[in-house]
């Protein structure tokens, strides 16, 4: 493959993995001027792709049908397509383990796949987040394993998937790109992709090492200062101090502080796993990573500090959690998003039940869950619902769709964790009271 390949959208390109990050990925691909072949494991997302039927909430409904119906973009399960493939993105999930130990699996799976199939020249790029050293030590090997070699027979690196569900402001086609590929070759070829098809800037580093300890930095930033907030929010409660208008005044300096807020803990894919790589790999150097295990302990342990809280407000009601009525507004681990990956307020939830509560959910994102190895409906939001419950937890900070005046109107007792009243001037009801 040549760079002219990739500035006049010759290339064929190939994703794998047509989830939260492939999917939108794939159709900015498209939309500067590339054939995109998705490749999946999934029959179901296969056949909803080929149909043009989005299911991906940052994808542009209008935008995928028209791309798919042009033929700029298919989905596959045959992986041999690879084989026509001048560019091949990986785009697979990156679980923790129960024993939160890295599972690699779908990227070993993915690196065999493109292995066996790619041609000469490809430009292979890992987006998939991991620790430092998987491009080059364990993905590279698989890909050489065919007798090619990285750097004359194909090209190789890594730029870290930064998506960040439901954000307004940037998505993936304006979102600044970081790239390190083996070699300056691999780096100039996985610059210049990114430049045709991005709206951004596209940041060099000098390695795949170097990339993929960028994107642990950013998510082991946030998960570090969002247990800071949490624990000055439990230290503040039993002080009988108001956290939120401490983080407020903080605000005010103009300088040296950055607003970070408490909540049931901490959701998504990307912040209660990716620092744990870090955690991991540091182990073969023989370092122990004390704060980003302490922070992974105390935002863990959130969910069951909601459901303490609820307990003694209860009990300020003559009233005990076994058997009361409760009612969790929203399930989705962030804002007017239907996204449930590691969503605290599961953890709340399964507490709450555990503790003998009848619990219903309300969120106008989601008609129903998988729970317990079932299908779980969530309830509509009405008057009658919360006039007829013990107490109300605000989960997730859906400002969207849902009718707060009416929950305060109705509800006896509500137990903010998002702030979500306050923002709303609905804060000063005796009713309500914030984490």
């Amino acid at each position: 493959m040549t760079d002219g390949m990739i500035f006049d959208a010759s290339a064929k390109v190939g994703i794998i993995g047509m989830g939260y990050v492939g999917l939108p990925l794939a159709v900015e691909v498209a939309k500067a001027g590339f054939d995109v072949s998705g490749f999946e494991i999934s029959r179901e997302r296969v056949e909803l792709l080929n149909g043009g039927k989005n299911y991906i909430g940052d994808v542009e409904d209008a935008e995928l049908e028209s791309l798919v119906t042009n033929g700029k973009l298919h989905g596959s399960l045959d992986f041999k397509g690879i084989a026509s493939c001048d560019i091949v993105i990986v785009c697979v999930p990156t679980p923790l383990d129960v024993f939160k130990q890295p599972d690699l699996s779908f990227i070993i799976n993915a690196s065999r796949e493109i292995s066996k199939y790619m041609k000469f020249g490809t430009l292979v790029v890992l987006e998939s987040t991991t620790f430092p050293g998987t491009t080059e030590d364990i993905m590279k090997p698989i890909l050489e394993e065919a007798g090619k070699t990285c750097g004359e027979d194909f090209f190789l690196a890594f730029s870290p998937e930064r998506v960040d569900p439901g954000n307004q402001s940037f998505k993936t086609g304006n979102t600044p790109k970081v790239v390190g590929g083996c070699g300056e070759k691999s780096t100039s070829l996985a610059k210049a992709f990114y430049s045709k098809v991005l709206n951004a800037p596209i940041f060099v580093v000098d390695s795949p090492r170097e990339a993929e300890m960028t994107k642990i930095l950013e998510n082991t930033f946030r998960i570090v200062n969002i247990a800071l907030a949490n624990e000055m929010a439990i230290v503040a409660e039993r002080m009988g101090i108001n956290i939120w208008q401490v983080i407020d005044a903080a605000s005010t300096k103009p300088f040296g502080f950055m607003p970070f807020y408490p909540g049931p803990g901490v959701g998504g894919h990307c912040i209660p796993i990716d620092p744990f790589y870090l955690t991991y790999i540091a182990r073969k150097y023989d370092y122990h990573t004390r704060l980003i295990e302490l922070a992974g302990e105390i935002n863990n342990s959130m969910p069951e500090y909601v459901v303490e809280r609820l307990m003694k407000l209860l009990n300020g009601h003559k009233k005990c959690l076994n058997g009361s009525k409760i009612i969790l507004v929203g399930l989705a681990y962030k804002s007017d998003i239907s996204d449930l990956r590691e969503s605290p307020a599961l953890d709340v939830l399964r507490i709450l039940e555990e503790n003998g509560a009848v619990v219903d959910i309300v969120d106008p994102y989601i008609e129903q869950f998988e729970w317990q190895g079932a299908k779980r409906k969530t309830s509509k939001l009405t008057g009658d619902l919360f006039t007829n419950s013990d107490a109300v937890i605000i989960t997730t900070a859906h400002i969207k769709n849902v009718d707060y005046e009416l929950i305060v109107d109705n509800a006896q007792l509500i137990l903010d964790t998002r702030s979500v009243l306050r923002k709303l001037g609905l804060e000063s009801k005796n009713n309500v009271s914030l984490l």
